[in-house]
């Protein structure tokens, strides 16, 4: 895959509150090309896990 298409993979992930999948499509779209928007999209979905599963993040 593209790093577009997983990019892409991640968003529907994302929409269907499969954050854990998200967070891996972002991964690999970002290893493909560190310039693609999933970047950011991976920085905003650690945020929110960051604010909403503070157990997890901050054992």
């Amino acid at each position: 895959m593209t790093a577009e298409e997983y990019y892409k993979q991640g968003n529907a992930y994302r929409k269907q509150g499969l954050w854990h999948e998200a967070i891996n499509c972002y991964i690999q779209a970002a290893r493909l090309d560190p310039d693609s928007p999933a970047v950011e999209a991976k920085r905003m979905l650690d945020d929110i896990m960051a604010y909403r599963c503070k157990d997890m993040y901050n054992p």
